[in-house]
């Protein structure tokens, strides 16, 4: 095969994997974590009124979920990586959307503590195993596009998944239901339908699609090949897990990543606590919908910058300043938009901040995936995300508590800040190691899969 006639294999190739996997991996995501997030709109329309329940056992119900979460996160990684992603995603997606249907019936504090704990057990490992799969489907050069695709499910589904959720808790009866039961019913419904559209219709390998023709076959499985010759890899589990544990490499992600998912879910949690305050702060007044569109106005912008700067990111290829830029926009970006005297500055600012995390998280995950193969990249993926999931059950309650000491959020989100521009330093001293430049084969341009 002749350069011309690889580069159009290798562009068909990478257009049906951006057309077959990606949309159906996303529509996963985006279902994952709105039944994950559900709790916050269900909470303040009815459900804590219902169950009686205080603002700490609140809090406490939405941070129990990461503890099994957290604990079941590596396991589950490799628990895909022994019986196949396919078969193990769908298992989470409908093991997890069974869990969260049984929240429609839940009646007592104890109740609702068990369900989410058991929601955080059901979804461990899906966020990994996803990026996994698709990391498995593509070269480096082509990964930051791909997952930025994928990744587009994140803010889209705050976007869409706010005025949906509002929608179907104003049904209200609807099934004898209170209108946040009728949401967990709708909401969870999803997870198992396509958990079980996910056993038949995913692949766990290039060999096994049949969508791809012959050609595409043999220059994917090639190409993925030659990249795993030059990583760290293990064929066993133990193996695998020890190379990943031991990686200097790992744990410098790790904590990277922990910087800029305390971010996401500092602003997640605490945008509406911001937004409430604009009443306060400048005497304005919103109604719950216009809370709930301005709400969603950082996240439009920010699932365009992410296609853009990952699109440019594989055009480039990957180069550090792809992370470190959004992680230095948002580490000063966080406390700046306390400063601001309207609320339109104020949206702007935050604007900014959800940019530049979203910016920089597809690129992100790119880099494990260029020096770890086999089980040491299930384990590895999954240890990086775990150690992230802890900050996101730390941001809410890190930040309430220096909201109480200090009397405001000025200091907390100082901290958010402070750690995102600690990401940036990492990620800056690990590419000074020269680890992160995305590997290209040496008679092979980067082809962009537009």
């Amino acid at each position: 095969m002749d350069a011309t006639q690889q580069s159009a294999v290798e562009r068909s190739t990478i257009r049906k994997i951006a057309v077959r996997l990606v949309p159906f991996v996303a529509l996963m995501f985006f279902i994952n974590y709105l039944d994950r997030t559900a709790i916050s709109f269900a909470g303040p329309n009815g459900m804590n009124d219902d169950l009686g329940l205080t603002a700490a056992q609140f809090g406490f119900a939405s941070g129990v979920f990461f503890v099994g979460y957290i604990l079941l996160e590596v396991p589950s990684n490799i628990a895909l990586h022994r019986f196949g992603a396919r078969k193990w995603l769908a298992r989470i997606m409908v093991s997890w959307g069974i869990v969260s249907l049984l929240f429609t019936w839940v009646d007592s504090v104890g109740g609702l503590y068990t369900l989410r704990l058991l929601l955080g057990i059901a979804e461990a490992g899906f966020f990994p195993g996803a990026i996994l799969f698709l990391s498995l489907w593509v070269p480096a050069r082509h990964r930051s596009k791909i997952l930025a695709l994928f990744y587009l499910a994140q803010p889209l589904t705050t976007v869409v998944g706010a005025p949906l959720a509002g929608w179907l808790i104003g049904h209200d009866g609807a099934f004898g239901l209170e209108g946040w039961r009728f949401m967990f019913l709708c909401v969870s419904v999803p997870a198992i339908l396509i958990g079980i559209v996910t056993w038949f219709y995913l692949s766990d390998s290039p060999a096994d699609a049949k969508w791809l023709t012959a050609e595409e076959k043999t220059w994917l499985t090639g190409a993925l090949q030659r990249e795993a010759k030059t990583k760290t890899g293990h064929t066993s589990h133990r193996g695998g897990m020890l190379a990943a544990v031991k990686s200097g490499r790992v744990w410098t992600l790790a904590f990277i990543y922990f910087g800029f998912i305390y971010g996401l879910y500092a602003l997640a949690f605490f945008l509406p606590t911001i937004i409430s305050g604009f009443e306060e702060n400048f005497g304005t007044t919103f109604t719950v919908f216009e809370k709930g569109l301005i709400t969603a106005i950082p996240y439009v912008p920010a699932a365009i910058v992410l296609y853009l700067w990952s699109r440019d990111a594989t055009r480039r290829g990957l180069r550090p300043w792809h992370i470190t830029v959004p992680a230095l926009v948002g580490g000063v970006s966080v406390p700046l938009a306390l400063y601001m005297d309207s609320p339109a500055a104020t949206i702007v600012v935050i604007t900014f901040t959800a940019c530049s995390i979203f910016a920089a998280l597809p690129n992100f995950w790119t880099v494990p995936a260029q020096f770890l193969t086999g089980a040491a990249a299930a384990v590895g993926i999954a240890l990086i995300n775990t150690f992230g999931n802890i900050a996101g059950f730390a941001a809410g309650y890190v930040t309430g508590y220096l909201n109480d000491v200090s009397g405001s959020y000025v200091l907390p989100m100082f901290v958010v800040g402070g750690l995102m521009v600690l990401s940036a330093v990492l990620m800056t001293a690990l590419a000074k190691r020269g680890r992160t430049a995305a590997p290209q084969d040496d008679h092979e341009e980067a082809v962009s899969a537009a």
